[in-house]
């Protein structure tokens, strides 16, 4: 038998699909394994490539294999769709995620390392805490205008939810109900100033995340987020790589040598997307007190006419392009000898 040249894996919770091409693309097998089987076929086989799908379990697959001596790539689900030949079914998908990755253009999603993955799970936990938090604010609120209540926006007034219950005429079980989901309220609240503590010294702890905290109006949640996602940032041939990986250039309908910009394209991981904007939207509001090349560029976009808006979003894009420089060149951000000497 030929030497296999690529694997490709279905992923599964149980089960694994496996497609094995030699060097001209010729298919050697295809097996299905369960995960220690498969565990002992890639140890057994000569260094190749392995190929999968980037979705859950890829990255901890990725790095056993690498332990074993493959060379581990990730690909975007949506990349591999187009491959798939006919009807979808394990041993199809397998072979499409090898035909996709042998295409020289393909683009390949790094694999996380296990202080990446730490630092995405930790920002994940977060947000999931915070959307629970406000879940369960709005049921309080809803709850109480059933009974004739109106409590003032925000997290004071449910801190004096309990003192507002004492003092009304409501029924005693609707208040019990009220108080659980007061106390659950309290409980999430907890866990997200301790998450916020967790993330700081992970940050404080982290190479890429302590530089890119650097960049301006670039805290500890937004310096992990991108540390987890960017990593070395050797996946991206330049910032605007990046950028665009993230929705932060403009959206294209070019034809006929006519050039046509649209909005930016909001593609991507809106998560960083949302966070760089947020940054950009803070530094506007803080512009009187930045110094240097980057706050004379912003300057010069409001004078111009520009709205606020769109300002935002091309800070935000140059934010994208910096983190990028910063990761990919292992540097800090220098705001240069004007804020220096400011």
């Amino acid at each position: 038998m030929s030497k296999v040249a690529i694997a490709a894996i279905d992923l599964g919770k149980h089960t694994f699909h496996l497609h094995a091409q030699d060097d001209r693309g010729h298919e050697l097998y295809r097996k299905k394994f369960n995960r220690v089987t498969l565990m002992q076929h890639l140890a057994n086989l000569e260094p190749c490539t392995i190929v999968m799908e980037a979705c859950g379990g890829a990255h901890f697959m990725a790095q056993e294999a690498a332990k074993l001596g493959h060379t581990a790539r990730l690909i975007a689900p949506h990349l591999v769709r187009p491959y798939v030949k006919s009807n979808k079914n394990d041993f199809a998908d397998a072979e499409a995620i090898c035909e996709a990755a042998t295409r020289p253009a393909m683009r390949f999603v790094p694999v996380k390392t296990q202080a990446q993955q730490v630092l995405a799970m930790l920002n994940s936990t977060r947000d999931s805490f915070i959307k629970d938090r406000t879940a369960t604010v709005n049921r309080i609120h809803a709850a109480l205008l059933e009974v004739g209540v109106s409590l003032a926006p925000g997290f004071k007034s449910i801190n004096a939810l309990p003192e507002l219950l004492e003092a009304s005429s409501i029924s005693e079980p609707y208040k019990k109900n009220l108080m659980r989901l007061y106390r659950h309220f309290k409980h999430v609240e907890e866990e997200i100033k301790s998450l916020d503590k967790d993330v700081e010294c992970q940050a404080a702890e982290d190479d890429l995340a302590t530089r890119l905290m650097t960049l301006p109006c670039v805290g500890p949640i937004t310096s992990t987020v991108l540390a987890a996602e960017l990593g070395d940032g050797k996946q991206f041939k330049c910032g605007r790589g990046y950028a665009a990986s993230i929705g932060l250039v403009p959206k294209q309908h070019s034809t006929g040598g006519k050039s046509v910009l649209l909005g930016i394209s909001k593609r991507g991981d809106r998560n960083q997307r949302r966070l760089l904007v947020q940054c950009a939207r803070v530094y506007l509001i803080q512009l009187e007190r930045q110094k240097g090349a980057l706050a004379d560029w912003v300057r010069r976009l409001l004078a111009s006419g520009h709205h606020s808006n769109l300002v935002v979003c091309a800070l935000a894009n140059k934010l994208a392009r910096i983190a990028w420089a910063i990761a990919a060149h292992h540097t800090e951000f220098d705001a240069g000898p004007a804020a220096m000497n400011a």
